[in-house]
């Protein structure tokens, strides 16, 4: 019954946006009444919350395993690169994650985790320094340029804003996009 609630407040909250979301519009969503849902989450924002973590674990179990990539620069390549795939492969969970707005109670919850995610980002660019990369760069603002250029990418994806480039796929504005970023850090 949790994932039925979860699969669809997922689709309720992308239709809707969180402030337009309700738990009436859950339970319509699956055909069931609004107080079979309070059984299980105490309110819209319980179930956002626990579909914002869910997105955030599929993303950092993505990206873990890449822990054990020995050279850094080839880590951070290999994390935007996961970065993108997850974006592709789990449009919904994006969107939720990054392009939805949530109630502020659980802003800071979700902090904790989205800071995880970013903090592989931003080892990666240490170990780059500590081997000559990256010299007289700040590490966290060189790891912000890195996580706004994967979002851009992920979020002209996400919300179908590549129709302008004619000439190209979005699959090969993606790739090439990211290759093109990558090319510029290299020089960096």
């Amino acid at each position: 019954m949790t994932k039925r609630i979860l699969d669809g407040a997922r689709s309720v909250f992308l239709k809707n946006g969180y402030e337009r979301s309700s738990m009436r519009n859950i339970a319509d969503e699956i055909n069931y009444s609004p107080g079979t849902l309070y059984f299980y989450f105490k309110d819209k924002g319980e179930i956002f919350h626990k579909l914002y973590e869910e997105g955030f674990r599929l993303l950092l179990n993505n990206s873990k395993v890449l822990d054990n990539v020995e050279d850094p620069f080839e880590r951070l390549k290999a994390n935007g690169k996961a970065y993108i795939q997850f974006a592709v492969e789990n449009r919904d969970y994006y969107n939720l994650m990054f392009l939805v707005d949530e109630a502020a109670d659980y802003k800071k919850e979700g902090l904790n985790l989205a800071g995880e995610a970013i903090g592989q980002i931003r080892a990666a660019v240490k170990a780059c320094q500590e081997q000559g990369r990256f010299k007289d760069m700040n590490t966290d603002f060189l790891t912000f340029m890195i996580v706004s250029a994967l979002h851009g990418i992920c979020a002209l994806f996400c919300k179908d804003r590549t129709k302008n480039f004619v000439e190209h796929t979005t699959e090969e504005l993606m790739a090439q996009g990211y290759q093109c970023f990558i090319l510029m850090l290299e020089r960096a």
